[in-house]
């Protein structure tokens, strides 16, 4: 019998007993949709972490000079205690190594905290004002959607300008235009001079709850003693003229902190790379766990399928019988059956695929996970789908094949 007409008749046996079939088919489905899923939303996430979630958190070739890192999970007390007694980043360090610098870069400096910012009798709580020079939205890539950003004039003599992130504007002016309006940031009226475009979220985390001024603006005062920076920004061309910029940066803090050759560093020179390391021992962890979950779901369906099968087999005997008795020969009973059970499982694994791509779908519209479906999960879904079957149809098919036709006419 060839293989197609078996596999004809092995979906002509399916429709005509669709409860057992349905029974049959649920592990693959299980199996091979939640393969997808799965694999969807860690594919999606690592898209999302190694090119937003890192160049929104430090920028493309940016590195930042900082106290202590500034992402930071699961660090001992021990490690925190001895960040807080370095020596905090000042001024004048970054105006060292701007002036010290033979790479062609971009600077700025940053402080941020978070403030409550007024206009008039509304108010938005619990917003990131950052103090900034006025390279700092070249540096983190913000657009201005309204008005225009501060300049250097305006920095360096602390004028009190001030641009708003897109929630804080649609918070405070709803459907007018804030140009030109005063908003209260500590007390003290900054004149509204731009709105960055919207920014999104990441992971759920709103990007637009932020106001920018100078950082020698009066503002200073409320994220940081007089002369102190939280960050002090650096931005190459490239990634190998940044690693320079870095040499270069680390040799001249080293210098001015008088630190001995076999000294630690009492500060830090932060990149994307912390979040990336962090994030790629994660992955290496969803790895290890999805396949697992995967294989017990298709193991779990292998099952099913073998035992339907082998009561196919039962219920089929006198069918057996007659067949071998009229010329069919024992490869041509076990290609009907194997193909019975590859059937099921490909069927299983096709309904799966599907519920895999619309579960993704949803994840991407009502949850924070981006997830992006990948072509190779879904080879890989039909593969394991149609292996399952094959498998689990093997020893059913072998036993069908081996009956004896006499003995099999007269099961009742």
């Amino acid at each position: 019998m060839p293989f197609f007409e078996a596999f004809r008749l092995a979906i002509q046996t399916i429709r005509a007993q669709k409860l057992k079939s349905g029974f049959s088919l649920l592990g693959v489905f299980i199996g091979v949709a939640s393969l997808i899923a799965a694999w969807s939303i860690a594919n999606g996430v690592n898209r999302y972490m190694t090119e937003k979630f890192a160049q929104t958190l430090y920028g493309v070739n940016t590195f930042q000079l900082r106290r202590r890192p500034m992402f930071t999970p699961n660090v001992p007390d021990s490690v925190w205690r001895a960040w807080a007694r370095r020596p905090r980043i000042r001024f004048s360090d970054a105006e060292a190594i701007s002036e010290g610098l033979t790479v062609p870069v971009m600077t700025a400096w940053q402080s941020s905290d978070q403030v409550t910012v007024s206009y008039g009798n509304k108010e938005a709580r619990d917003i990131e004002l950052t103090t900034a020079s006025e390279r700092y939205f070249d540096i983190k890539n913000l657009g201005i959607a309204m008005g225009r950003p501060f300049t250097g004039e305006e920095n360096r003599s602390g004028a009190p300008v001030a641009v708003l992130g897109d929630a804080v504007a649609k918070r405070l002016f709803v459907d007018r235009t804030p140009l030109g309006k005063s908003v209260r940031i500590g007390g003290v009226p900054y004149r509204v001079i731009g709105v960055v475009e919207h920014q999104g979220s990441i992971l759920g985390f709103p990007l637009d709850r932020f106001v920018v001024v100078p950082a020698l603006s009066p503002a200073q005062n409320l994220v940081n003693p007089p002369g102190i920076l939280d960050a002090f920004l650096v931005k190459a061309r490239s990634d190998p003229e940044m690693r320079e910029a870095m040499s270069q940066a680390e040799g001249i803090m080293r210098g001015r902190r008088h630190l001995r050759p076999k000294q630690d560093n009492n500060f830090v020179l932060d990149t994307s790379e912390g979040v990336q390391r962090f994030w790629a021992g994660i992955s290496r962890i969803l790895v290890t766990v999805i396949p697992g979950i995967v294989v017990v779901s298709l193991v779990i369906g292998g099952i099913v399928i073998m035992n339907i099968m082998l009561m196919a087999v039962a219920e089929r005997t006198r069918e057996i019988g007659l067949r071998k008795s009229l010329g069919a020969r024992r490869r041509d009973v076990l290609r009907q059956f194997l193909a019975e059970s590859t059937a099921i499982a490909t069927v299983g694994a096709a309904i799966g695929i599907f519920a895999g791509i619309g579960l993704t779908i949803l994840i991407n519209k009502i949850s924070p996970l981006p997830a992006s479906v990948s072509p190779a999960s879904v080879v890989l879904g039909v593969i394991m789908g149609a292996g399952v079957g094959v498998v689990a149809g093997v020893y059913p098919a072998s036993r069908a094949a081996k009956l004896d036709p006499i003995t099999a006419l007269r099961q009742e």
